[in-house]
């Protein structure tokens, strides 16, 4: 392991924190207020988040995060989320599975007529019968409500030079490569988070400095490589995943639909996740082999060369996996209903305090510099 000394400096109840603090943010459209209820619980838990890194609705959440201080954070994320959900209150008629279903599809129905408040419109023209290269003919809607509605609700000073990091990922349209904007390294505004949540057909590409960007799940939908990559201290990771890898057999084409967004995004962020997590540990092994060698071998270069190759900083990766309803299909990422927005905003307060709750191992895990994965809130 890197030469770093391993007692945390910070601590939440129950849980010791290392020097770094992350929070990973996938991509997921409505479900995205579950992000919303997972940052307020880690804020009652008193755990202060260091670097927040987001893809799609993730860098949308990530940026009202980081571009706005403490006591102002929630508040900023609540309206962006009221906001978006205005359009179709929250009666909370009790419905049985059959009755919900049916008024969560109607509620889809609606978004993709009408859009969604503060974020996208559709466009009147047809994209079929715009003039080939406008923006018109390049998406089905019209992103630019997005921008008025992030630069009210952001600090964009805060955002790049407040103590809060900010990674966002998007795919350059040109080339096809991924790319990570980081206030590490850049000056971020409004285009590089429309262009991280920019879904073809659905919304234009975002140009930045002469190159276009789309969505950045359309080839990775979690950022959590990124923060590994440039990993400089001992890190506790909350990786916030809005699509589970484990369901039941669909029984329904609408559960076809469901299943098969849930596999095609989780698939991606699960593999991501144990091909790292499983290096990291073989790594370890080498360097505790490494560590047993007689001083004479250990100073030798080429020895020398190895454990440069191999020492990493530990990482506590807790994973944070919102579980669909019974009733909610394939429409589940584009339906911005207030009913619905409650309701996983509630599920990320609850799989947050349940973690909190059966937080023994990662904290061991944190004292002992050791890296895993947690899922403490597995059904």
């Amino acid at each position: 392991m890197a030469d770093v000394e391993s007692r945390p400096r910070r601590r939440a109840p129950g849980l010791p924190l290392p020097e770094t603090v992350a929070l990973v943010l996938q991509g997921g459209g409505a479900l995205g207020s579950f992000q919303a209820g997972v940052i307020e619980e880690l804020a009652q838990s008193h755990i202060e988040v260091d670097w927040v890194a987001g893809i799609s609705i993730g860098a949308i959440n990530a940026a009202l995060f980081a571009g706005n201080p403490p006591e102002k954070r929630l508040a900023a994320i609540k309206a962006f989320w009221d906001g978006a959900t205005a359009a179709l209150p929250d009666f909370s008629l009790p419905l049985n599975d059959a009755m919900r279903e049916l008024s969560h599809e109607w509620a889809a129905g609606m978004v993709m007529l009408s859009g969604v408040p503060g974020f996208f419109t559709p466009r009147l023209i047809p994209p079929a019968f715009a003039v080939p290269g406008s923006a018109d003919a390049l998406s089905f809607y019209d992103s630019s409500p997005l921008r008025e509605t992030l630069d009210k609700l952001i600090d964009w000073d805060l955002l790049n030079n407040g103590p809060v990091r900010l990674s966002v990922g998007a795919v350059n349209l040109h080339s096809g490569n991924f790319r990570y904007f980081d206030t590490r390294d850049e000056k971020l505004d409004a285009r590089h988070i429309m262009a991280s949540g920019a879904l073809p057909p659905g919304l234009p590409p975002i140009e930045i400095d002469g190159c276009h960007y789309w969505d950045g799940g359309l080839v990775s939908n979690t950022p959590l490589t990124h923060i590994l990559d440039r990993q400089d201290s001992e890190t506790l990771i909350f990786q916030v995943d809005l699509f589970p890898a484990a369901a039941e057999l669909p029984r329904t084409i609408t559960d076809v639909v469901a299943r098969e967004k849930e596999i095609r995004f989780s698939s991606r962020t699960r593999a991501v996740s144990d091909e790292r997590l499983k290096l990291r540990q073989e790594r370890q092994m080498v360097c505790r082999l490494l560590d047993r060698l007689p001083p004479d071998l250990a100073d030798d270069p080429e020895v020398k060369k190895l454990r440069a190759r191999v020492s990493e900083y530990p990482v506590s990766l807790v994973q944070l996996i919102y579980r669909a309803n019974a009733w909610e299909g394939g429409s589940r990422d584009f339906e911005f209903s207030a009913r619905s927005m409650h309701e996983h905003w509630q599920a990320g307060r609850t799989a947050v305090a349940e973690t909190m709750a059966n937080a023994q191992l990662v904290a061991q895990n944190i004292l002992d510099g050791n890296t895993a994965a947690f899922d403490l809130t597995q059904r």
